[in-house]
């Protein structure tokens, strides 16, 4: 079930999407309020669960990691003991970003960053050493052409 969010939580939430270090001054007034009715309502949105946690964002490229490949996946097994192992191995593995179960043909598409082919290779050989899977299709990204966390309000 969706929140309830008025006019002005929306304006918040937006001021967060887009820097969530910005001074509870900068929100409020940004947003056409004051301080302390924007940290009561920051308050009230994290103890419903819409905020979850703030963090930052890093440039990949910039830590090395330059290589972001797309693994579609299809298995052959979809016991529950299998789907542990296979979700404790994608949730063990740094370099796996998102992970989506799906409908259709292919069961699961990971979001995987690395360094290199050379590293998506190591890391492509460790998780089928762990877990059986029947088909791994590997597609390099060429290009970011968008990439945000922002949600639409």
């Amino acid at each position: 079930m969706a929140a309830r969010l008025d006019e002005m939580d929306r304006k918040i939430l937006t001021e967060l999407q887009e820097d969530a270090s910005q001074s509870l001054d900068d929100i409020a007034r940004k947003v056409g309020s004051s301080k302390t009715p924007v940290w009561n309502r920051i308050r009230r949105l994290k103890e419903q669960g819409l905020i979850t946690r703030q963090t930052v964002l890093l440039d990949a490229e910039a830590l090395g990691l330059e290589a972001c490949f797309f693994v579609l996946i299809r298995t052959s097994e979809h016991e529950a003991e299998w789907q542990k192992k296979f979700l404790h191995a994608l949730r063990s593995r740094p370099e796996v970003l998102e992970a989506h179960r799906l409908a259709g043909d292919i069961d699961y598409i990971l979001k995987v960053r690395v360094a290199n082919a050379r590293a998506y290779d190591t890391f492509y050989q460790a998780l089928i050493s762990e877990v059986r899977i029947y088909n791994v299709t590997a597609l390099l990204s060429m290009e970011e052409i968008k990439s945000t966390t922002v949600l639409p309000l």
